[in-house]
C-alpha cells in the first residue's frame, strides 16, 4: 500500500484515506528509536529516555500517533511531575512538551486528535490543567493551541538544558510563552 503524505493541507476538509488509519497509542520502548525521526531530533535521545523511565515509574508519559504503514507521525510527551511546580505538580497540573507532528501530515486534525488524548488522559488521573511552553516564533504551534482553548499565562526566557545523545550537555535559549489550558470545561 502506497501512502501519499505530501498531500495538499489546505484540503483538511476532505481528509485523505491515510489519515483514518492513524492510531494514537501509548508509547512503547521500541518507539523510543523511532522518535528521533530518521536523525532529526536524535539530540533527544536521552531525553526521551529520561521520559520513558519516568513513565515506567508513573511520573510522566509518551503519547505516539502511528500511521501503520509508514511509522510514528505524531509525539507527545507529559511530565506529571516537575521540579518546577508552575509546570506540573503531580496533582492538579500537568505539562506537555515535545509536542510535533511531521510537518508533511499537520493540518489534518492529527496534533488535535493527539493533544485530546493527552487531556483525557490528564482528565483520568484528575489533573485540572496543562500546562506548556512554545518558542514565540512557532506561530502555526500558537494558532493550534489558541484554537484548543489553551491561555496566555506569561512569557518565558525559554533557558533549557539538556543532554543530547553524545551525554554534551546543550544549552537552549528559546524565548517563548507559557500556555495553559483548563481541563473538563
Amino acid at each position: 500500500m502506497t501512502t501519499n503524505i505530501n498531500a495538499d493541507p489546505s484540503s483538511a476538509s476532505k481528509r485523505p484515506e491515510w489519515v483514518k488509519q492513524i492510531i494514537i497509542r501509548q508509547g512503547i520502548e521500541y518507539d523510543l528509536r523511532e522518535m528521533e525521526w530518521e536523525g532529526q531530533f536524535s539530540r533527544f535521545r536521552r531525553v526521551y529516555a529520561d521520559v520513558y523511565r519516568r513513565m515506567e515509574e508513573g511520573k510522566a508519559n509518551i503519547w505516539v500517533a502511528e500511521l501503520p504503514s509508514f511509522g510514528l507521525v505524531g509525539q507527545a510527551l507529559v511530565q506529571y511531575s516537575m521540579h518546577d511546580k508552575s509546570c506540573a505538580d503531580g496533582k492538579k497540573r500537568g505539562y506537555l512538551h515535545s509536542f510535533r507532528v511531521r510537518s508533511a501530515m499537520r493540518n489534518y486534525g492529527i496534533g488535535s486528535r493527539l493533544l485530546a488524548i493527552v487531556e483525557q488522559d490528564l482528565l483520568a488521573r484528575g489533573f485540572k490543567e496543562m500546562t506548556l511552553n512554545v518558542a514565540e516564533d512557532n506561530q502555526d504551534a500558537i494558532r493550534l493551541y489558541k484554537r484548543l482553548d489553551f491561555e496566555f499565562v506569561k512569557r518565558i526566557p525559554g533557558r533549557w538544558s539538556y543532554y543530547d545523545e553524545h551525554g554534551t550537555l546543550q544549552h537552549v535559549i528559546e524565548p517563548g510563552y507559557r500556555l495553559r489550558k483548563k481541563l473538563g470545561k
